[in-house]
């Protein structure tokens, strides 16, 4: 396993919530290989960002479905006459009813997967739909010393459960990599999970628990472990 540790300050750039996200979509279309894709599947799509670097890289393709089960999020992500947008849950919604057997020639999903109440199965959903696979994951350990300073549990999957689910299901490769996003105080390490889409189950704290974190959280900066995967075949 390779572990990447990388270290960031935003203080000036709070307005931009999904900082993170954004960086680890940046490095997951890094792994893209190919210069033309003919159907592309963003699975949890959100605002747009995987369209974005892939247009910013000069990789081409035809058509692109912009998949995400919020039309909010969707309205904001770029049109275009070859972008398709499928307000589509993937928890709730079978993916082989929308969508044909190896229609895609790449599926792809940034920080979305993790929200998944059947990994396992959610994957050999996509395995089904196309060619080249690409994966980002936000594991449990994000937020992990917040966590165990107010005693709760993450939402989301663990980093076990996540290459459970993969080994079950493809070959790949992998890398881990952690972040540290500074803040220069509790309160703005609060009000950016508030505002960002990986709040981790913190938003549901009690004004109790909330002053507690405040006065006994022992860092003063956020942690977030993520997997980016590339997958080399199935099984």
């Amino acid at each position: 396993m390779k572990v990447v540790r990388a270290f960031s300050r935003f203080a000036h750039e709070y307005n931009k919530y999904n900082v993170i996200q954004k960086d680890v979509a940046k490095k997951l279309c890094m792994l893209l290989d190919k210069k033309y894709y003919n159907k592309v599947l963003d699975v949890g799509a959100g605002d747009g960002v995987i369209y974005q670097n892939m247009c910013s890289q000069n990789i081409k393709f035809s058509n692109f479905t912009a998949l995400d089960f919020s039309e909010d999020m969707l309205s904001v992500h770029e049109d275009a006459i070859f972008v398709d947008k499928v307000c589509l849950n993937f928890n709730e919604d079978k993916l082989s009813t929308h969508f044909n057997a190896n229609e895609f020639s790449l599926v792809i999903s940034s920080s979305a997967l993790q929200w998944s109440n059947n990994l396992e199965q959610l994957l050999k959903d996509l395995s089904l739909l196309g060619g080249d696979l690409l994966f980002s994951f936000f594991t449990a350990n994000t937020f992990r010393t917040l966590h165990n300073t107010i005693n709760i549990t993450s939402p989301i999957l663990k980093q076990e459960e996540i290459f459970t689910a993969l080994n079950k299901v493809f070959n790949y490769e992998f890398e881990v990599i952690e972040y540290k996003l500074d803040f220069a105080s509790v309160h703005e390490m609060l009000r950016y999970i508030k505002k960002s889409g990986v709040n981790g189950g913190v938003k549901q704290l009690s004004y109790k628990e909330i002053k507690f974190l405040m006065l006994e959280y022992p860092l003063d900066y956020l942690e977030f472990e993520v997997i980016l995967v590339k997958v080399t075949g199935r099984k």
